[in-house]
């Protein structure tokens, strides 16, 4: 317990003072990097190079990769799925090894290393990396409905302002304010308006990776073309497909809750058997034993 709790202590330093460093670095003047022209500084918009995912033997056509760069787009990710695949590989490998390791010279580094500690960590660690489909699915879920319910008010700030004369271009600035997650795509959509709107609505579309973002961006491009008070009542239709699946969603969290509060409502049960009915139970059991 007392080497745990140095450990603990040691990790929490250490994040600490990886922390202090960088609002340090931070503080320093910038200049232009010296190396800006590696591929590896430029992951956020440049692709993978080849050659790396063919040493670390991915493929992009393969379907373990299509499936994460689908997730990772429903994410909100814009880069190269390459990056992550890789990282992810190499996390496992470099995992993998380390257990090995240990595994084989637990004995000389046992004074060194708390490995009863480390060995289950790095396994963890190896678990919550392989299954990281769970972790993208349920991350891309919360915010596919953060999305729904930012979509759903500006849909109905757009709804309000369908009486005035202004278009559709300004009835969208005023709703930025009403947007939270989709105010830095929102404010790149508008920038990039006037210089091709279609273009611009296609984008948005696809940094949002969202079914509802589709319907929006299809509503956005119909009253772009045709200032129509058909296409507010189909906008309006829209709205009401949004609060209905905000409502499932309520209601699936609420049950949710409610299996988790069962649960938790259990174990005060289970301790007062512990405490409580089994020495009785194990004396039942010594007498039955005595009689045999």
């Amino acid at each position: 317990m007392e080497t745990a709790i140095r450990l603990a202590v040691f990790l929490l330093q250490f994040v600490f003072g990886a922390v202090a460093a960088y609002a340090l670095l931070q503080l320093l003047p910038r200049r232009a990097a010296r190396w800006k022209h590696l591929a590896v500084w430029n992951w956020r918009t440049k692709q993978a190079p080849d050659r790396w995912l063919k040493l670390l033997r991915i493929e992009r056509a393969a379907p373990f990769y299509l499936e994460r760069e689908l997730l990772l787009a429903g994410c909100g990710v814009t880069s190269d799925a390459a990056w992550y695949v890789m990282a992810r590989r190499l996390l496992l490998a470099a995992a993998g090894a380390l257990v090995i390791i240990i595994g084989l010279l637990h004995k000389r580094i046992g004074d060194l290393l708390p490995v009863t500690y480390v060995g289950p960590g790095l396994l963890l660690l190896m678990l919550l990396i392989f299954v990281d489909l769970n972790w993208l699915r349920a991350f891309r879920k919360v915010r596919a409905l953060q999305i729904t319910k930012e979509i759903f008010v500006v849909s109905n700030q757009l709804l309000y302002l369908s009486d005035s004369s202004l278009h559709i271009h300004a009835k969208l600035q005023r709703c930025v304010p009403y947007a939270r997650v989709l105010r830095g795509d929102l404010e790149t959509l508008l920038a990039e308006w006037y210089h091709d709107a279609g273009g611009a609505l296609q984008r948005f579309k696809q940094r949002i990776g969202t079914d509802e973002a589709l319907s929006f961006v299809e509503t956005l491009d119909a009253l772009r073309l045709h200032e129509s008070r058909h296409y507010y009542e189909l906008l309006k239709a829209r709205i009401g497909d949004y609060k209905e699946k905000i409502e499932l969603a309520k209601e699936s969290r609420k049950e949710s809750t409610s299996y988790v509060l069962f649960v938790i409502a259990g174990i005060p049960i289970l301790y007062t058997f512990q405490v409580f009915i089994y020495p009785w139970v194990r004396e039942g059991q010594k007498l039955f034993q005595s009689l045999g």
